[in-house]
């Protein structure tokens, strides 16, 4: 029987650049994981291993990989930055227990870091805080402290202070015990001592213990009445009190260091162990049947229960598809028999290994609380349940954000098309954000995905992994259309052939919806005019036609539309008429309603030295740019606008020549909004001349 309290599922999650690679590389040192330490900026690190990651330095799959630590065994996800892949992110999120949020000391709270942040409240997940590279020039400790107060709106809760800043920084206190943990310079993570806690920073050590003792004992009140009485609890109540209050998602446990510098990383990991969830402690996963309807069971995490596991993540490798799965109840062998509940049909387990970045352990079973990945699953795909076929049941599926941007691709020669169609289907299982399709007019290939980089990464994987040669279109922005006006109308179908015929007749009221509320139907038919059974007919008609807009053939987004009177025919009416009625309705009605052509804004986020902040802003308001706001650090300013998609491409060129290499952005999708008349203009009559 494995001691499920000695298990950690956590993942490792920040903004591009902040350390979350190195970090994870120093934790797999530490636990005896690997015994030399790879670099990112040499390409050398454990858990980046495709080549496309070793070449930027970035991550981009979320790796999987276990270690020890203190007899308690870690699971863990280094997660990639960078927004375009936010999407893995996501889903491992939604299968771990508990998170590591590392921030950049110079950087702080960046806009990515936002985001991931607001995906883990999403998915309630506990976490502590690393606030790294404290040795980087223009790092600042407690701005990052206050930022996370401030910008993510969190409730850090300081346990370590650092001792000197910058290149001066050697060690932190720990408040709890008041000791100091201090390095050597050589670098290596087991060469520090503890000393006393140095005489200067007296006052600040308490100072920081009263807060930390105070917002610690609010989780017990007997720990509290004592402590407003002048007692302070022994160390193993504020531990524990530490832990509720982590769990609950009341405070986070905020620690400090350098992990590129090898100092600091013990303490996180003992966190992890103290004060992160093993799976027993999660709220657990809600059941739903086959119809999609809350059972009011929950998988709750243990052996004896019947098997419930959720696959997040699909990857291709030389050996087949790799399935990472999260087994939540029940125990999972070689050779069993489950059921996928979303295709209905059985799978047989082939093999289950336990993965170390790329390189893996054969094992015969899983059980609750492990993460694993199984070869040999034909059709399951991010997102989907595995049961114990007797007693099915389905977990909570995932939802994925939709593409804002597409790129025609072609194969250089005729053999290459054939190999392109299998490459490209085995990419789609392994990226649910990235999609494609093929232009009914044209016959040409569009991929989709969620920015620049996105899709520049899969052409890359395409050449290299697959040995595909493309040739790549430019690129499309995904526009939508809606109306702005609000209209009534009435259309009745009527077709008279031998036989019985089709009559339909609808009067209803087309109008702009709120925003983000996408496509409302309503029926106020009263006196059964157009009989209740044909309602879905209609809604079905218009919710069919909403996909492409009468100005550019752009779906259609935030219209309602009300079914309000009309007339039916005893013999003559049908559903089929009905569905007809309204798509010719909708083709009749929008064009006077209106219609706007919508573009994507996205939110932009650029970090350029204080010498270039005026070229910089002049740029982005010639790109229609709206500047939101200005902020100086340490070593730049952060400027924060919102800026249209379609002027945004090839920025990073642009910004690089203006700001002499040195400035950074991101940006990431925010809303879309109505497109200034010429800007309509000419879009509607470049697709014109290509459906010409």
């Amino acid at each position: 029987m494995t001691d499920l309290t000695k298990y950690r599922n956590i993942g490792i999650f920040a903004h591009v650049d902040a350390g979350k690679t190195t970090t994870t590389e120093r934790i797999l040192k530490l636990t005896g994981k690997i015994h030399k330490t790879g670099e990112v900026h040499e390409g050398e690190a454990t858990t980046d291993f495709m080549d496309q990651e070793r070449e930027r330095g970035i991550t981009i799959q979320s790796a999987a990989t276990s270690c020890e630590w203190n007899g308690h065994r870690m699971n863990i996800i280094d997660t990639p930055g960078h927004v375009d892949f936010t999407i893995e992110v996501y889903r491992s999120l939604k299968v771990l227990d508990g998170g590591v949020g590392v921030f950049c000391g110079s950087g702080g709270v960046e806009p990515q870091s936002e985001t991931n942040w607001r995906y883990a409240n999403e998915s309630e997940v506990a976490r502590i805080i690393f606030v790294n590279k404290l040795d980087r020039l223009g790092a600042d400790f407690y701005r990052v402290v206050d930022q996370v107060e401030n910008v993510l709106a969190a409730n850090p809760l300081v346990m370590v202070l650092p001792i000197g800043v910058e290149e001066n920084f050697i060690g932190v206190v720990d408040l709890l015990t008041r000791k100091a943990w201090v390095w050597d310079d050589s670098g290596d993570p087991e060469k520090y001592e503890i000393q006393d806690v140095p005489a200067d920073m007296t006052d600040a050590v308490e100072e920081w213990r009263e807060k930390l003792i105070e917002k610690a004992v609010e989780q017990d009140d007997d720990a509290m009445e004592k402590y407003l009485e002048g007692e302070e609890p022994d160390l193993d109540t504020i531990h524990a009190c530490i832990r509720k209050g982590t769990i609950a998602l009341d405070f986070f446990p905020t620690y400090c260091g350098s992990a590129f510098k090898n100092k600091g990383v013990q303490l996180v990991l003992n966190a992890v162990v103290d004060y992160l969830p093993n799976p027993t402690e999660v709220k657990p996963q809600p059941e739903v049947d086959l119809e999609g309807n809350e059972t009011g069971e929950f998988a709750i995490v243990d052996e004896s229960r019947p098997l419930r596991a959720l696959a997040f993540k699909i990857m291709d490798d030389r050996f087949g598809a790799l399935t990472f799965t999260r087994i939540y109840s029940g125990v999972l062998n070689k050779g069993d028999t489950v059921l996928n509940t979303f295709t209905g049909k059985t799978e047989r387990i082939g093999r289950i290994v336990e993965m170390h970045a790329d390189s893996r352990e054969e094992l015969d079973s899983a059980r609750a609380g492990d993460i694993v990945a199984l070869i040999g699953l034909k059709n399951t795909q991010t997102g989907h349940t595995l049961c114990d076929p007797k007693k099915p049941a389905t977990l909570e599926p995932m939802v994925f954000p939709d593409p804002v941007i597409s790129i025609a691709i072609a194969p250089k020669d005729k053999g290459a098309a054939e190999k392109m169609g299998i490459a490209i289907s085995k990419m789609i299982q392994e990226d649910p954000s990235f999609r494609v399709e093929t232009d009914e007019e044209s016959g040409e290939t569009i991929i989709k995905g969620m920015g620049e980089l996105h899709l520049d990464i899969k052409v890359d994987i395409l050449k290299r992994t697959h040995g595909v040669e493309v040739n790549v279109g430019k690129p499309q922005v995904a526009y939508r259309e809606t109306i702005t006006k609000r209209i009534e109308d009435s259309y009745t179908h009527k077709k008279q052939t031998g036989g019985s015929g089709q009559f339909a007749k609808i009067d209803y009221i087309i109008e702009p919806g709120e925003q983000n509320s996408g496509f409302e139907f309503e029926s106020k038919v009263t006196g059964g005019n157009v009989p209740r059974e044909f309602w879905p007919a209609v809604e079905k008609g218009f919710a069919l036609s909403m996909e492409s807009g009468t100005l550019a053939g752009f779906p259609l987004l935030d219209v309602k539309i009300t079914l309000m009177d009309g007339g039916f025919h005893a013999v003559d009416s049908s559903a089929v008429a009905y569905e007809i009625a309204a798509k010719a309705a909708y083709r009749q009605s929008i064009p006077k309603a209106g219609p706007q052509l919508l573009e994507p804004i996205m939110k932009v986020d650029v970090f350029t030295p204080d010498d270039h902040v005026g070229d910089v802003i002049g740029d982005l308001n010639r790109r229609r740019g709206m500047i939101k706001s200005q902020e100086a650090g340490a070593t730049g300013v952060r400027v924060k606008a919102d800026a249209p998609l379609s002027e945004m491409f090839g920025y990073i060129g642009d910004l690089r020549t203006m700001t002499s290499g040195r400035g950074q952005f991101s940006m990431e999708f925010s809303h879309y909004a109505p497109c200034p008349a010429n800007v309509a203009e000419a879009v509607i009559k470049e697709v014109q001349e290509r459906n010409k």
